[in-house]
């Protein structure tokens, strides 16, 4: 019972093959749009985190908090999505926030130019030009975007276990592809896996729940669970109160642990 995540460029084939999965192993599909409404918080609206994931910020360096309050509160949400396994989510760097999950499948869908340009034209009825510069557009956002959320380029193949290239493969091939490799036993979801998948969505639930409470919103902390108990680590002390109250009113949690961040100097 595998988690499958599909990065793709504009127009190139990633919501089809999802359905297609879909149909063909009965998992769940999950889009941007589900995250986010799941996302949403008191303090971080739909509309907010909606634009946000739609266009990077011009200037990333002063947005270093809000992308890690953007991070935990999707990544919460799409751990929760996905924790008990027969889920596909086609979205923004679902190969990153799902990093560590067991049973994770992260698919890259690429497609030739002329495929891409004749989906965008039936869809969005534009000239060629037209259609061109929109593809355009959307890739250089979504790669700014993945180099502001981790770091890196997107596009990388490292990042991926199958990078499946429509240009000779239809979708039903691809399809076919995709739904044997996750009936391997690498994607069983045993008992030990199942504990993992609710430990880091535990962990998740408390990063986000800190990052959207007015006592705790200012803090950037690491989060571990393991069978309910929290660690916690980072710069605290002075909200450490705060701290211990949100995270013993999350669900699931049965102790807690702060500790200090390593310094530099330690980790040497």
């Amino acid at each position: 019972m595998a988690v499958i995540t599909i990065s793709r460029g504009t127009f190139s084939g990633g919501m089809m093959l999802a359905e297609c999965l879909s149909c063909r192993l009965g998992y769940r599909c999950i889009d941007r749009d589900a995250l986010v409404e799941r996302a949403a918080s008191q303090r971080v609206s739909q509309q907010e985190l909606r634009a946000a994931l739609e266009a990077p910020p011009a200037l990333p360096g002063r947005f270093s908090h809000k992308r890690y309050i953007y991070l935990s509160l999707i990544q919460a949400a799409l751990l929760e999505e996905v924790r008990n396994g027969r889920a596909i989510y086609h979205g923004l760097a679902g190969q990153l926030l799902l990093r560590g999950l067991p049973t994770l499948l992260r698919l890259r869908i690429i497609a030739p130019m002329d495929f891409r340009i004749r989906m965008a034209q039936e869809r969005l009825k534009l000239t060629r030009s037209e259609v061109v510069a929109h593809i355009a557009k959307m890739e250089q956002d979504r790669r700014k975007w993945t180099q502001f959320l981790y770091g890196v380029d997107w596009g990388d193949p490292s990042l991926y276990d199958l990078v499946v290239n429509l240009e000779h493969i239809g979708i039903e091939q691809a399809c076919d592809m995709v739904a044997s490799a996750v009936k391997h036993s690498d994607f069983e979801l045993t008992p030990e896996r199942q504990a993992a998948m609710n430990d880091l969505a535990l962990a998740s639930r408390v990063r986000a729940a800190l990052a959207s409470s007015p006592f705790t919103s200012n803090l950037e902390v690491e989060v571990e669970a393991r069978d309910g108990a929290v660690r916690i680590r980072g710069d605290v002390a002075e909200e450490e109160e705060d701290v211990e109250q949100v995270v013993r009113a999350v669900p699931g949690v049965t102790g807690l642990t702060v500790a200090e961040p390593v310094s530099s100097s330690a980790a040497k």
